[in-house]
Order: C-alpha cells, then sequence, then structure tokens
C-alpha cells in the first residue's frame, strides 16, 4: 500500500467503512443509477404532464391527479388526509368546497409521494398494496379491476394511474353528477371508455397521441391504456431523484454531515430502521404493522360496520394481514411530510418516537398532530373511531416492530441523516406544472 500520500485516503477510508458494514451484517442501501429506472419517450411523458395537471379525466371535469400530487409539495399535498372531489384550492390551503358539490367524505388516506416510483424494482403500489405486478387475470396486474383491467399497459405506474380515475371521492365525482361514475358503479372498468373520448376527441391530444404513439395512426384509436402509458411515463421520469448527499457518500465517499452520518449508523445499526427501509429506495415493499393513531373516515369495505382501516387485509381477505401497511420508500422523505398511512404524525421526529415507541406515542398521541383542512360537517366523524374500544383493542394488539431506546438526541441525528436524503436537484424537474391544458380547464 502507497502511505507516501494522501489524496485516496478518503476514498479508502469510505471502502473500509462499507466492507466493515458488509461483514458485520448490517444492512444499507445499494447505488442507484439512471440505469435502474423504466425507460420513458420524451413525448408520451409530455402528453402525460399535461393529462396529469388536466381535469378533464375527472367525472366532473373539477379535480387533476396534481390535485394531490403537485409539484409544489414534493408530488403529495401536505394534509394528512386530502381534500378531494368536489373540494378547491390546493394542498394545506384546499378547502371542502360548499352547496351541492362540496365534498361527502375526506380521503381515508395519506396522498404517497411519487418520488423514483420508476424504479425497476417497484411491483406494488398503494399503502394496501391492492396493485401488484402479477399474472393473476392475464393482464399483468392484480387490481380491484381484476379480470377487467386493460391489457397493454406498460409498467405498474401507468397501471395505478387508472385506478383513482374510478374512485367517487378521489376524481370520478359522487353517483348521479356524471356518466362516469354512472358506468364506475356498474362495472369499474366502464367508466374508462367514457374518458377516453373525451381525451382523444380534443385535437391537441388526438395530435400528439398519433405522433407518440407509432401503433396510433387515428386519434379514435386512443384507448385509455395510451392515457396510462403516457401517465406513467411522465411520472416515471419526472420524478427521478438520485443525487443526494447519500448517494454522494454511497458513490464517492464524499463525507456526510457530522449529525447526518451518526444518524446513517444508526439507521443501519442500533435503530434497525432497515430492517423495513432497505434497498435503493429504502422500502422492502413489504407491509407492516406499527399500530398507528386511528382517525378519519377509514378504507371501509362494504361489510365494515365502523369507519376503520384495516390495511393490507382490504386487499387480501387474510386475518393476518390485518393493519399492516406497506413500507414507504425514503428518498425526498424530509419534503413528504405529514408520515404514516394516514399523516398521523407532522414531523420526522415524531415518527421516529412513534418507531422507537409505538404504544406509548399512539397513547400520547393527540388529534391536533393530523393535518386536517376544517371540514364542519364532517367533524363530528373525524375522529370517532377512537371511541370504538374494541377496535382499537385490536388495533394496539397488532405490531410488528420492536421497541428500541433512543434518545432524542439520537432521533435528531436520525432526522439528520433521512434530510441527507433529500435530492439536490428536487426543486429543478424535467418538465414542471405546465402553463395550460389542451382541454382548457383551470391549471391547479
Amino acid at each position: 500500500m502507497n502511505t507516501g500520500g494522501s489524496t485516496d485516503l478518503p476514498k479508502l477510508s469510505h471502502l473500509v467503512l462499507s466492507v466493515c458494514v458488509t461483514i458485520c451484517g448490517a444492512a444499507r442501501a445499494d447505488p442507484i443509477s439512471l440505469d435502474d429506472f423504466v425507460q420513458a419517450d420524451p413525448a408520451q411523458a409530455r402528453i402525460g404532464q399535461l393529462l396529469f395537471y388536466d381535469p378533464v379525466l375527472s367525472g366532473n371535469r373539477n379535480i387533476s391527479c396534481a390535485t394531490c400530487h403537485h409539484h409544489e409539495h414534493a408530488g403529495g399535498d401536505g394534509l394528512s388526509l386530502g381534500i378531494g372531489e368536489g373540494g378547491t384550492g390546493l394542498g394545506p390551503d384546499r378547502t371542502p368546497g360548499a352547496g351541492e358539490s362540496r365534498i361527502a367524505k375526506r380521503i381515508p388516506r395519506n396522498a404517497p409521494a411519487l418520488w423514483n416510483l420508476g424504479h425497476k424494482s417497484v411491483d406494488v403500489l398503494f399503502h394496501d398494496g391492492r396493485l401488484e405486478v402479477s399474472d393473476q387475470f392475464g393482464n399483468g396486474f392484480d387490481t380491484p379491476a381484476e379480470e377487467w383491467f386493460p391489457e397493454g399497459l406498460d409498467n405498474i405506474l401507468a397501471a395505478q394511474a387508472l385506478l383513482p380515475l374510478t374512485s367517487e371521492f378521489e376524481m370520478a365525482g359522487n353517483v348521479g353528477e356524471n356518466q362516469v361514475i354512472g358506468a364506475v358503479r356498474d362495472r369499474i372498468d366502464l367508466g374508462w371508455p367514457i374518458l377516453a373520448k373525451r381525451v382523444r376527441t380534443i385535437p391537441e391530444y388526438g395530435e400528439m397521441f398519433v405522433a407518440a404513439f407509432d401503433h396510433i395512426d387515428h386519434p379514435g384509436e386512443v384507448t385509455i391504456v395510451e392515457i396510462g402509458n403516457a401517465i406513467g411515463a411522465f411520472v416515471a421520469s419526472e420524478w427521478i431523484s438520485i443525487d443526494s448527499p447519500y448517494d454522494a457518500w454511497l458513490a464517492e465517499g464524499t463525507p456526510l454531515r457530522a449529525d447526518a452520518d451518526r444518524g446513517r449508523e444508526l439507521f443501519f445499526g442500533k435503530a434497525r430502521c432497515a430492517t423495513c427501509h432497505s434497498g435503493p429506495l429504502f422500502t422492502d415493499q413489504e407491509f407492516h404493522a406499527l399500530s398507528l393513531p386511528a382517525f378519519g373516515p377509514g378504507r371501509t369495505r362494504k361489510f365494515d360496520q365502523v369507519a376503520r382501516d384495516v390495511g393490507r387485509m382490504g386487499a387480501t381477505d387474510l386475518l393476518e394481514d390485518a393493519y399492516r401497511f406497506r413500507t414507504p420508500p425514503l428518498r425526498n422523505v424530509a419534503l413528504t411530510a405529514p408520515y404514516g398511512h394516514n399523516g398521523a404524525f407532522p414531523t420526522l421526529a415524531g415518527m421516529i418516537r412513534h418507531h422507537a415507541d409505538p404504544r406509548a406515542s399512539r397513547a400520547a398521541w393527540q388529534p391536533d398532530q393530523a393535518h386536517l383542512p376544517e371540514v364542519p360537517w364532517l367533524a363530528a366523524s373525524d375522529f370517532a373511531i377512537r371511541q370504538d374500544w374494541l377496535e382499537m383493542r385490536r388495533q394496539r394488539a397488532r405490531l410488528d416492530i420492536r421497541p428500541v431506546a433512543l434518545t432524542e438526541s439520537e432521533i435528531a441525528d436520525l432526522v439528520a441523516f433521512l434530510e441527507a436524503l433529500t435530492g439536490d436537484t428536487v426543486a429543478d424537474r424535467p418538465l414542471g406544472v405546465p402553463d395550460s391544458v389542451p382541454s382548457g380547464l383551470p391549471v391547479d
């Protein structure tokens, strides 16, 4: 070994540390590169950008995908539980509407951010995993639409784009308000042809689809499949973020800030965060019960008598999956508060404290920690589930994580490490927010 110079010492110490981490058995994320992501056609992504921001895809033409997944809010909406169809405004300032068009229900779960979902490893989406890559129904995916889900979608992001369009409280609208929700109520797939016709009969969209898709010779050939593929191409390419300080440490040995480096050691060591938050996206894509504080309308099934959310069990009907939710990826997590499947915690420190001692955290939690826009006609039901002692006992009993003793200083170091997962260019997106959309409808 040449010890006469010091120019390679940072890289050498980084290599030694990497070997030590491996030998000691502690998990750590792998390096990540653009080659790890699905390829997206730029022309299709441009169509997807416009459709993502165009309310034309909602039943009442009054809400878009971007309303709950906006660039200004790092791909989320900044709320614990969103204000969907019928509301007005954007993000934390969104209001629930008024009159007959006002919202009838809050969105049951927190709007997940979109960062790096185009990574090739992603094969399950939504908090309960109700969308998975699968050959079960012969169309490439296991979804609530089962055998009626269309064939020909490029990837799981293209598939994901179709499901909010069928949701009454997200984008489809209330029964009786429009043709889309009426069709969806008959069968989940019957609303998609209506939306596809809306899009392809707008001349600008029609021309763009013909130019971007080799198999489309005439606008009349555009279906919901091309629409989903366009939106999937946009999400896959728009939200890539792999240039954080941690990435620089991982690839080049660039030192992290001292507190972030201590947090890194805790994350992969004593705090056991990497047990579930593993791999290049910091998720095992599995489902775990964390016993988060309950509130909101719940994601109820037809036979549920209470406003509860049973998590993964709602998708699988397996009792063993009760109250389990998908491990969220953590890149850019510092930008996407509040946290948890229902946005129960407004800060990363609060969420870490809950992981460290779930039962104590749940007992101490107060409703004012939830970021819920005021909706007077829903106020009585927002926290009603917390009075159901039997349901609360069931939720408290279902816990997949073990407590770990962390000091406040260690929690602060973990927060610093999570902040080091924020990309340097998060504000510089390839396409961003369009000035206008072909439908002529307002852009949020």
